[in-house]
């Protein structure tokens, strides 16, 4: 049996335990069951392998970028979590959104992208824009309005999404505006 696919027979005092790397199917120690929708294995009992080339780009999007699901309820049955990939073209902004309900959590995998948002804690609106680079890591609050710039004129921007919902909010808006303040109890 090759090294990609190692199977360990409960008969050597161990549990059956199976291996598998990159390349060599999506369980091939399972059974194939088919589509999520008919599958009798529930999604929630196994673990999943989603490999690069199987990002589902049939998501919520805006204008100026593309996103790319890999993790999400649709695809393997997650309630609380949506992780993916953006990809910003070269001398490139998005328009401006938000994420609804969603925290989410950034990793910048390649290029230079800027996040702008309008921040107002000084009780004068200013655009602020974070300039990041590979490695680094962008958390943005809930309904918080803002926007994704690649300066760059030849190279792509990609960054990891991780998002505390199921599936990707995505509301676009006509401008940036700075998040109203949190009315404090006695307010």
């Amino acid at each position: 049996m090759s090294d990609a696919h190692r199977q360990t027979s409960p008969a050597d005092g161990e549990p059956g335990t199976a291996c598998t790397e990159a390349g060599t199917g999506f369980h091939p120690h399972l059974p194939d069951h088919g589509h999520p929708d008919t599958d009798p294995t529930p999604l929630r009992a196994r673990l999943h392998h989603i490999r690069a080339g199987e990002l589902d780009g049939d998501t919520a999007q805006t204008g100026g970028m593309r996103r790319f699901a890999a993790i999400s309820g649709r695809t393997v049955g997650s309630e609380k979590l949506w992780m993916g990939q953006t990809h910003v073209a070269p001398a490139t902004s998005s328009s401006d959104h938000h994420h609804g309900e969603s925290e989410t959590a950034i990793h910048v995998v390649s290029g230079h992208p800027e996040f702008v948002f309008v921040d107002d804690s000084s009780g004068q609106p200013q655009e602020v824009r974070l300039k990041t680079g590979p490695g680094d890591y962008i958390f943005v609050p809930p309904f918080v309005p803002h926007r994704e710039e690649n300066p760059d004129p030849d190279e792509e921007a990609v960054v990891v999404i991780a998002r505390s919902t199921q599936e990707a909010i995505v509301v676009n808006l006509p401008g940036l505006y700075p998040l109203d303040a949190p009315a404090r109890p006695g307010d």
